[in-house]
């Protein structure tokens, strides 16, 4: 059946704010529905409060509306466009599904003739009230683990006393693991049972008795109004059960599930789809598999929504599951869609991958001190990367290089845990960093059954950590000029980094380089095709590789590379990695933007990204995607083999920034402002000079290396001191210290967590305001696209205070001094492109606390207010193919903008919620008022002062 006739206008319901278990993924979904709707010339209505993500940018969809996730902003929107027929809820993860089911309880759809597409609300309800889904999978066979539902304390402690302990707590209606736990003993139950009852919004939970040590999978299932359902992948979780599978490490396609057993669980998968409703969309549905060879299998869960793994799942096959599902939910058949990637095949065709994905979750526990950092069923990461490679080996390897934690890879970094008693402590209680320490205990020695007995992770993937491990002592017995081709080859194949192999061979990174080079062990890339080369793909999306010479009829060596480099000028745009606090989906939305205005100057684009979550790692928002790490090594072979005009370093946060001086080293142009200029900004003495120069005045300063140098410093500076490292982003390590003791163990404690680090010392203003701009310099002129006031008093991140745009507060002379200092320090650093500079302002004096030329956290928040393509602008004097008088600046904003930040701290229980110099939230909302009337403006300055620590 082709695309229904009646639906002409569509509202879809935003995610909201990122939280822990409800992150960027869901606004790739989202961002991906807006487009697919749009081909097909339907009008769209967004509703989403959140305004650092692309999604809700004036181009995605006909209305959008920046307003809070609520019945009452729905049925203004439904008031102001009575011509909506449909609302697809399925694309804005939990929130949007709880919006959704508010607002029918209250009847708003149906006075509003509006109709629910792509899931039926019986069919949420099912699946949400685990009672109620436990019965239906009875009754259609499928097995399920012993469990009760409790809606009361009594209830909860009648059950645990018949199932005895361990036992899983699940809070009904909730997202990413919120209010579940695995209790082990009796005296933890009665505080994680009255927990999961209060963060349930029904107050329910469902008791199950603990499946530990099962295997865990997931499968992606889209089905049409026909019954036509495709499986699009399999997940493995490598972590057995009771880790969350978002906290989970996750391998596609499933590595080591029998033929048989996976047949039974695509079967059921397919059963259990069909039983919950009769809907057209996606659908996601766990399972537990019993670790024996009997292979028992026991459903966990189906969502009957786009998930978290979907993005994931999109990414790792190329087909892309959300647009997919959202031509399914205005009547399409599986069968009428093109497969994306071939352009051949229909969307009917399954998805074969030949090659495998890992994915490992990014954690931020460092920002939550006190926090629990055990991994358990409640989601604790803030982002993921993903690797792609030829096997699971390179994959891993390359997930484990893209987290940005400072590792090389798995062992040979010097990095790893020796102690043997510290290395069993960290297997049995799993954190975030069991993936290393896997590594670390096998070049222990001890043996794989007893890691096995610990951890529960299946045997297949411990052999494949041995192997490596097998090969880093072979190769630890060369030098670097005795190293055979065979054994580097290899090495690279199983995805060691040039770093990892120099310090095994003990001599350096470009000696690894220079050997691969000479012997020809030369990285090539491969398509990701969705079909395993049966098909040609038309859409260029790589990952690398490393593969063995052959030999053609002619006598010619080669190896085959499947990225064909064209003759047009190219520009490379480095992406921010994964998400995490302090570096969220804002620097996304400027990859995305800057890709889209390179492409508007001519040139072709290349994107490089290692996110799954994420609009940049579309296949289709640059002209080339290589889905690889952010990390050096990767990004200077895709450079040597593109050559490129330059490479825009500026957009994707502290990641991308990090890598300009290898850049500028190594001769590589860096479009927009250049590296001197960027590590001037960075080098805070050097940065002091100059606002010296320029009569700039800033808060009384010194540079300290060490504990002694820190506290001659003090004497002379004043307490309270801002202590702050240099090189880092979300004011990672920066804290108001009161007197010596806090300076010296403050100090001691930075220099372990960063060696050789240059830590700034501040005379920290008391009581002044805070303030920043966000401005695009094209090195002659100086345009400030918005100054921001922030509520909270200065000493609270920037990223965690409510910024009013405009000032509520500052006077014609201070906004003055702020508009003359900003043109200067721009001027000065010699900016080409966006720079954020931050100020303290006491006694009407204006003091700078620092300047970062490049795109901020701020800039789509800006954009979104004053409803203007700030990235675009920028990118094009970046590029040199504008100047700031060719725009024609006209911002639009009626009375005040406050980007309000949004923490996870529910998340953390026992964590302490001051907030101080460091970020700690995770994400953000917008919110518009008429004027300082307004109540909510009022509740907020109020509470200005409420939660500030030092």
């Amino acid at each position: 059946m082709p695309k229904r006739k009646d639906l002409k206008s569509i509202l879809i319901i935003g995610s909201g704010p990122i939280v822990i278990g409800q992150a960027c993924e869901f606004d790739y979904s989202g961002s991906q529905a807006l487009r697919s709707l749009r081909e097909d010339n339907i009008e769209t209505v967004l509703i989403n409060s959140n305004p650092a993500t692309i999604m809700t940018d004036p181009t995605m969809a006909d209305h959008v509306y920046l307003k809070p996730l609520t019945t009452k902003s729905i049925l203004e929107i439904l008031k102001e466009h009575p011509q909506i027929d449909a609302v697809l809820p399925t694309m804005g993860g939990q929130t949007a599904l709880n919006l959704c089911i508010e607002a029918d309880e209250k009847g708003i759809w149906e006075d509003h003739n509006v109709e629910i597409i792509g899931v039926d609300i019986d069919a949420i309800n099912i699946t949400e009230d685990r009672e109620k889904f436990r019965e239906l999978m009875l009754k259609i066979g499928v097995g399920m683990a012993p469990q009760a539902t409790a809606t009361s304390f009594l209830k909860g402690k009648e059950i645990a006393q018949e199932f005895g302990f361990p036992l899983v707590i699940r809070a009904s209606y909730t997202l990413g693991g919120a209010g579940a736990s695995i209790v082990y003993k009796p005296e933890d139950f009665d505080e994680m049972l009255s927990r999961g009852l209060e963060i349930s919004p029904i107050h329910e939970v469902m008791i199950d008795k603990a499946l530990m040590g099962w295997k865990e999978y997931e499968l992606e299932l889209l089905r049409d109004k026909n019954d036509n359902v495709v499986i699009i992948c399999t997940i493995e979780n490598m972590d057995p059960m009771g880790i969350h599978t978002g906290d989970s490490i996750t391998v596609a396609p499933a590595m080591t599930l029998s033929d048989r057993t996976y047949q039974r669980m695509r079967d059921m998968a397919i059963k259990m789809m069909r039983s919950i409703g009769d809907f057209a969309g996606g659908c996601n549905v766990q399972f537990a598999v019993s670790p024996d060879e009997k292979e028992d299998i026991i459903a966990i869960e189906i969502n009957p929504r786009v998930s978290r793994s979907s993005a994931l799942a999109s990414k790792a096959t190329g087909y892309p599951i959300a647009k997919i599902a959202s031509k399914l939910a205005i009547g399409y058949h599986l069968d009428e869609l093109d497969n994306q990637i071939t352009k051949s095949t229909s969307a009917l065709f399954e998805p074969t991958l030949d090659y495998v994905i890992v994915k490992i979750p990014r954690w931020n526990f460092d920002k939550f001190e006190g926090s629990d950092r055990t991994l358990g069923l409640q989601m604790k990461s803030v982002g993921e990367v993903m690797g792609i490679g030829r096997s699971f080996q390179e994959a891993l390897h390359k997930a484990t290089q893209s987290l940005e934690i400072k590792r090389n890879g798995l062992g040979a970094d010097g990095k790893g845990y020796k102690d043997y008693d510290q290395i069993i402590k960290k297997l049995t209680i799993p954190g975030w960093d069991r993936v290393f320490v896997i590594y670390d205990a096998i070049q222990l020695g001890i043996p794989l059954s007893r890691i096995h007995d610990i951890t529960k992770i299946d045997m297949w993937f411990l052999k494949q950590y041995e192997e490596l491990n097998y090969l880093e002592k072979e190769i630890s017995q060369y030098t670097i000029a005795s190293l055979p081709k065979s054994l580097l080859l290899e090495a690279k194949q199983k995805g060691f980094a040039d770093r990892q192999i120099a310090h095994m061979l003990d001599c350096y990174e470009s000696e690894v380089y220079k050997k691969r080079e000479e012997l020809g062990v030369n990285r090539v890339y491969k398509l990701v095709d969705t079909c395993a080369a049966e098909f040609k793909a038309m859409t260029p999306y790589y990952y690398s590789t490393f593969e063995a010479e052959y030999e053609t009829a002619d006598g010619v060596k080669k190896v085959e590379n499947d990225s064909i480099v064209t003759d047009k000028k190219k520009i490379v745009v480095l992406g921010s990695g994964p998400n995490r606090i302090g570096q969220g989906i804002e620097f996304d939305y400027c990859c995305v933007h800057g890709v889209l205005a390179a492409a508007e100057c001519g040139y072709e684009t290349i994107m490089i990204n290692c996110n799954p979550e994420t609009v940049s790692t579309d296949f289709d928002t640059a002209d080339k995607l290589y889905f690889e790490p952010v990390f050096w090594e990767h990004i200077y072979d895709i450079i040597r083999h593109e050559n490129p005009e330059g490479v825009i370093v500026q957009l994707g946060g502290q990641t991308a920034l990090k890598l300009a001086e290898k850049l500028d080293k190594y001769g590589i142009k860096i479009i927009g402002t250049s590296f001197k200029a960027l590590d001037l900004a960075e080098d805070r003495g050097s940065f002091s000079k100059l606002l010296e120069e320029n009569n700039i005045p800033f808060p009384q300063f010194g540079v300290a290396e060490s504990a002694d140098e820190a506290l001659a410093l003090a004497d002379k500076l004043d307490f309270p001191l801002l202590v702050r490292p240099s090189y880092v982003l979300g004011g990672q390590g920066m804290k108001i210290v009161i007197n010596k003791e806090e300076l010296e163990s403050h100090v001691v404690d930075l220099l372990r967590k960063i060696p050789n680090n240059k830590l700034l010392l501040d005379h920290y203003l008391d009581g002044a305001i805070e303030a920043e701009a966000d401005a695009i310099c094209d090195g002659k002129d100086v345009y400030i696209i918005g100054i921001m006031e922030h509520i909270e008093p200065c000493g609270i991140h920037s990223g965690d205070s409510n910024a009013t745009l405009p000032p509520f507060n500052l006077g014609e002379f201070v906004l003055q001094q702020i508009k003359d200092h900003t043109k200067k320090i721009a001027l000065a650093l010699n900016t080409v492109g966006l720079i954020n500079i931050q100020f303290a302002v006491k006694d009407d004096m204006v003091y700078i606390i620092e300047a970062n030329p490049r795109a901020s956290r701020t800039v789509p928040f800006i954009a979104k207010a004053y409803k203007e393509p700030y990235v675009n602008y920028a990118t094009k004097v970046m590029l040199g193919e504008k100047k700031i008088k060719d725009f024609k600046f006209n911002p639009q904003l009626k009375g005040f903008a406050i980007k309000q930040p949004v923490f996870s701290f529910n998340k953390f229980p026992n964590v302490n919620k001051n907030l101080g110099p460091e970020m700690k939230s995770t994400g953000e909302s917008i919110l518009f008022i008429d004027s300082l009337k307004d109540d909510e403006f009022y509740n907020l300055y109020s509470r200005r002062k409420m939660y500030l620590s030092k």
